[in-house]
């Protein structure tokens, strides 16, 4: 984690929202296109016409490994990739299950957590049929 966050730009700008309680991605008005990391280009047109908007919040696991840690060191933790149904993949984790059992293919729901030096996006497993 880097422990000196830009002070501007499209990155602060997004850990600024969710700090403030609200997920959001960037979409391109030429060319429709949902998009993540935040940048200031449409990463697909070229386009400046971008603006920020709320997406469903649901995922698909994409891909996922376990990083396996001493339980002194805060024990096994996952690493996602995740797709939105937006269509954007994110890194992030997927919490309340054991790490083991996350899988490729399983719906999640994203969630803002506090991690003490700031919000970050999570996803939880969905019930099933969510």
């Amino acid at each position: 984690m880097n422990d000196n966050p830009p002070a501007a730009g499209p990155e602060a700008a997004y850990r600024q929202r969710l700090g403030e309680g609200v997920f959001e991605i960037q979409r391109c008005e030429a060319c429709s296109k949902h998009f993540f990391y935040p940048r200031m280009l449409c990463r697909h047109c070229g386009s400046d016409a971008v603006r920020w908007v709320a997406p469903s919040g649901r995922a698909t696991v994409y891909s996922t490994t376990v990083v396996r840690r001493k339980p002194e060191d805060g024990g096994n933790h996952n690493v996602s990739v995740v797709e939105l149904d937006e269509g954007p993949r994110m890194m992030t984790r997927v919490e309340g299950v054991p790490p083991e059992q996350v899988r490729i293919g399983a719906r999640v729901a994203a969630r803002i957590a506090d991690e003490g030096a700031g919000a970050i996006l999570v996803f939880d497993l969905c019930e099933e049929g969510a």
